[in-house]
């Protein structure tokens, strides 16, 4: 580097070394040559199993992948807040210019509904949220006083809408840099609880916990297992030699902010709130056993029902991060049911990848990733997209290729789909896959392959003023 001193030097691949290059590009219009400079990264994930059932508590198992968001930020002499993120297509602002006191951070923090509404003013600079609004979470939830602002640049190559949280890179790699900067120690879980509450509550967005812990915890090629209830790490699950997962992108934007995701969500909190009304004791959706659901609660649930009557009949659906809509009619059963059954599947999963790789355990890996890919699709969180990626993998595992099972990622409707199959063979099935999805629909595919470690086996880089 030609203004700093790196404490070390990251490995390749990692996306920090691209970082470097563009901080002695901003030299000294962005950043200050004479103060120190913080590195942080944290990756995306691929959704292997669990999904969406983590905000049911159910158990996930979640790739992370080489894909990352890397942020370096540097200590002000003043009170603004300077955030730069560079954009090829125009799409949104570049550089966002405010201070501590817009946030009430001199003071006060705002309420997380002001400052939500706030961020939300202007749909080009709505992306900010993600960043700044971890200085408002640790003012809020930690106490911290902030007496300098700060100047952050953050790069990130976790594409956008593909369905393997972007924004949760971008929350852990900067709530990592600013807590660190700021002497607020955290740990794995909490880093990850607080990241969730920037998604919750300051961009808006109802995720569970699952993809700000696998940005922050994950282990490079290792699935994570996570219980999330609310976040409680079972421990890792190495993948067999001989089996590999790839993400296959549909070319169809998802967001979990988006309606669908929405609604479902209502929907199985309904539920959960009718069953415990009924007699069921169990505080989480996931902890029911799901034979036992479908033979004593399902059927004593309504398919679908209208807010205004849920209101009525039973207040509220005790979900913060949703409100319940009297005017609109949600599906109640099926979002229910999938949390429960998605946890047995989940968990059968992780017993078949811990023993030996026989062709017909290989084939039950597959059926519960095609069943869950079924389930989203049961729920309203379907794609003619994703179907027809599944629906390839399907027919190629019928005529031999070592393929075995996909399903749909995330939060659904869109994405990537997760395919599982042999070491190196599954990755030449999926550019094949690739070919006859652009065929399709004219979209090329991104295939995401390669893993890497999350935010917390990433020791933060120093840069040092060179003298």
């Amino acid at each position: 580097m030609n203004h700093f001193v790196p404490s070390r030097e990251p490995d390749e691949g990692l996306g920090a070394l691209l970082l470097f290059r563009l901080i002695d590009e901003c030299v000294p219009d962005f950043f200050a040559p004479d103060r120190p400079i913080l590195v942080t990264r944290a990756p995306g994930r691929l959704d292997v199993m669990g999904g969406i059932a983590d905000y049911s508590g159910s158990l996930v198992l979640q790739l992370p992948l080489a894909e990352a968001a890397c942020v370096a930020v540097q200590a002000r002499g003043d009170d603004m807040l300077r955030v730069f993120s560079p954009c090829r297509d125009g799409s949104r602002s570049q550089v966002i210019g405010w201070r501590l006191e817009d946030l009430g951070l001199t003071q006060e923090p705002l309420p997380y509904e002001t400052a939500r509404a706030l961020f939300a003013a202007e749909p080009r600079d709505r992306w900010v949220a993600y960043v700044l609004g971890c200085l408002l979470v640790l003012g809020r939830e930690k106490g911290v006083k902030f007496p300098h602002g700060v100047t952050l640049l953050l790069r990130s190559d976790v594409p956008e809408a593909k369905g393997i949280s972007s924004s949760a890179a971008i929350e852990v790699a900067s709530m990592r840099a600013l807590a660190t900067l700021y002497g607020v120690p955290l740990d794995g879980r909490e880093l990850a609880m607080l990241c969730q509450k920037v998604e919750n509550e300051v961009a808006g967005a109802p995720c569970g916990v699952m993809d700000q812990m696998t940005a922050a915890c994950g282990r490079a090629n290792e699935l994570l297992a996570l219980r999330c209830q609310p976040a409680e790490v079972e421990g890792f699950v190495p993948l067999p030699a001989t089996l590999e997962v790839v993400g296959i992108d549909s070319g169809v934007r998802h967001a979990v902010s988006g309606s669908d995701y929405g609604a479902v969500r209502t929907g199985a909190f309904m539920g959960r709130r009718i069953l415990a009304e009924l007699g069921s004791a169990l505080p989480w959706l996931a902890d029911h056993d799901a034979a036992e659901f479908r033979s004593r609660w399902a059927d004593r649930l309504p398919e679908a029902m209208a807010g205004a009557d849920f209101l009525a009949r039973h207040g509220g659906h005790g979900d913060a991060a949703t409100r319940i809509d009297a005017a609109r009619t949600y599906a109640v059963r099926q979002p229910t049911a999938h949390p429960i059954e998605e946890n047995a599947r989940v968990r059968r999963f992780r017993e078949l990848l811990t023993a030996a790789p026989e062709p017909a355990l290989l084939r039950e890996l597959g059926d519960l990733m095609f069943a869950s890919h079924a389930s989203y699709s049961a729920c309203g969180l379907g794609n003619d997209v994703t179907d027809f990626l599944v629906d390839e993998v399907r027919q190629r595992r019928e005529r031999g290729a070592a393929v075995y099972g996909a399903k749909i990622t995330g939060g659904g409707s869109g994405g990537t789909v997760a395919v599982l199959g042999e070491r190196t063979k599954v990755w030449h099935e999926a550019l094949r896959i690739k070919k006859a999805l652009l065929q399709r629909t004219g979209h090329s595919a991104e295939i995401f392959r390669w893993s890497s470690p999350g935010a917390m086996a990433f020791e933060p880089i120093v840069l040092t003023p060179r003298e």
